[in-house]
């Protein structure tokens, strides 16, 4: 990793803006805005890079932008995620460009759709959405992004390692109506979010695409609020109609609203954003 990721993973600025004023005078990205074969690489733990060594083999990609985008409530070194890096770089065929890797974020960004109004959403919704909010974001942070990268009005795709099945166990937030909103979202603003893996259910797969061993969680980041979803034994029980409420009436609208200012060259009001929506929300009535 260049000098400072971990400092700025460390201090977790505000940089969604700030990544892209630094790439506007970056001759390097100058040279592979609107080039074809690029792509963004969501990294994060194993599932993250099988999904580009597999959207390199789908897709014929030859160039490779890894990012991380940091949020709210992650924990553990940030070494990890440099591992991350060395194994795809390793595996990687012939030809293929990895570029520098970028450490981005915005904590209001999180804020406003996990954190800062949590208690409003788990009363009007009956169910956690913290971690649908999230990966909605992590997907989202990289936009603006895709978008400079891209041309001719489509962004630079990202690659995610979403899969809507872990060995037959769910995830809420990769269930496959918040996979299909985490996509429309992107597509909204020219942009493909790629799910090489989506229907890959079993580790041992991945594993394969790996060409490792590298057990589904270790070395990778966790967070505080993994699996606050989960029933004591591990069960999850939703009602589908209600994360899409919770997603077509507050996760999606604040998401566009977000990065419309974003895209405009402005800095959000994060918050007051989702405190305007949840207003309008309040005493309507689901359905």
């Amino acid at each position: 990793m260049p000098p400072g990721q971990s400092e700025i993973f460390r201090d977790k600025p505000e940089l969604i803006i700030g990544i892209l004023n630094e790439l506007s005078s970056s001759a390097q990205v100058k040279r592979l805005a609107g080039k074809p074969g690029l792509a963004i690489v969501e990294l994060a733990g194993r599932d993250s890079v099988a999904a580009a060594l597999a959207a390199v083999e789908q897709n014929g990609l030859d160039t490779l932008l890894p990012t991380y985008v940091y949020t709210g409530s992650e924990h553990g070194p940030f070494s990890w995620v440099e591992k991350a890096l060395g194994r795809l770089r390793s595996r990687l065929p012939a030809g293929v460009e990895i570029l520098e890797p970028y450490v981005m974020g915005s904590p209001g960004f999180w804020r406003a759709l996990n954190g800062g109004l949590l208690g409003e959403l788990n009363r009007r919704y009956g169910l956690s959405p913290a971690c649908v909010g999230c990966h909605l974001y992590l997907h989202a942070a990289r936009v603006p992004l895709a978008r400079f990268l891209g041309a001719g009005g489509k962004g630079a795709p990202i690659i995610s390692g979403e899969r809507e099945s872990h060995d037959d166990k769910l995830k809420l937030n990769q269930v496959a109506p918040a996979l299909d909103a985490y996509a429309g979202l992107c597509a909204e603003f020219g942009v493909e979010l790629m799910l090489p893996i989506r229907r890959v259910s079993q580790g041992a797969r991945i594993e394969e695409i790996l060409g490792l061993a590298w057990p589904e969680g270790d070395e990778q980041l966790g967070c505080v609020l993994s699996g606050n979803y989960r029933g004591c034994g591990g069960e999850v029980a939703y009602e589908p109609a209600a994360l899409q409420a919770f997603l077509s009436e507050f996760a999606l609208p604040l998401t566009r609203r977000i990065l419309v200012e974003y895209l405009a060259g402005r800095m959000p009001k994060h918050m007051d954003l989702a405190n305007k929506l949840m207003r309008g929300l309040t005493g309507s009535t689901r359905g």
